[in-house]
């Protein structure tokens, strides 16, 4: 819930204006509002993703956004599951799963938030949490070819805390070999598993190095400039 319109009006110039490297797709995830600024303003080929989706076509549930109205908006991933709406708004596995099947169905690309909190994570349950959350989609949703995964610690958003490149790279290992488990290979081998918690240009290059880090999805640097090079990271 960060910007305003001059704000993301920046940030979309900044990215237009930048070299970006040619094998990075790149997605920005503004506050509903202005998703269609964004749209609007961004040059082609950086594409825009909501923060959040709902489970239902349409109808009477106030406040909400459908898969059809954002695809109308020429709108073509969204978030699902993200931590903050796990833990602030509640969201259960279950329901994170119907609003990912949903979204898929409907023809959106997933960005699919997975990640334990602090007491989790030191009570040894990471891999545990992780592929239960995970196990709920997969349950619901067979093609995993529009699903992006992203791991991304609680206790590591926002706080400055980063999982150290073993850490993180534990982690995304883990959920490949559980894809190839439980989804199957193929999945496994080109899904595309991103690691969020407190990115920044500092510590990208290094965790870009790991060999099941695929990208990022970056909060709080997405606003400023520096989000370029988390962007080139790899080059």
């Amino acid at each position: 819930m960060n910007g305003n319109i001059k704000t993301i009006r920046d940030i979309v110039h900044n990215i237009n204006q930048a070299k970006l490297d040619p094998n990075v797709e790149v997605v920005i995830a503004p506050p509903s509002l202005y998703l269609l600024l964004a749209r609007e303003h961004l040059r082609k080929g950086i594409e825009v993703a909501a923060q959040n989706v709902f489970d239902k076509p349409n109808g009477a549930f106030t406040g909400e956004i459908s898969v059809d109205q954002l695809k109308e908006s020429g709108i073509t991933w969204t978030l699902t599951g993200h931590s903050e709406r796990r833990v602030i708004l509640q969201e259960d596995d279950a329901f994170v799963a119907s609003k990912t099947k949903a979204a898929l169905d409907g023809g959106l690309g997933v960005i699919l938030c997975c990640g334990e909190s602090l007491e989790q994570r030191e009570a040894g349950k990471t891999i545990e949490v992780v592929t239960t959350q995970l196990k709920a989609v997969a349950d619901v949703v067979k093609d995993w070819s529009k699903i992006v995964v992203a791991y991304e610690p609680i206790w590591a958003i926002g706080t400055g805390k980063v999982a150290t490149t073993e850490q993180a790279q534990e982690v995304h290992a883990a959920i490949r070999e559980w894809l190839k488990k439980e989804v199957s290979p193929e999945a496994a081998d080109s899904t595309r598993i991103l690691y969020g918690g407190s990115v920044t240009e500092k510590n990208s290059s290094d965790l870009a190095k790991q060999p099941d880090i695929d990208g990022f999805l970056v909060g709080g640097a997405s606003l400023k400039p520096a989000f370029v090079e988390i962007i080139n990271a790899k080059l």
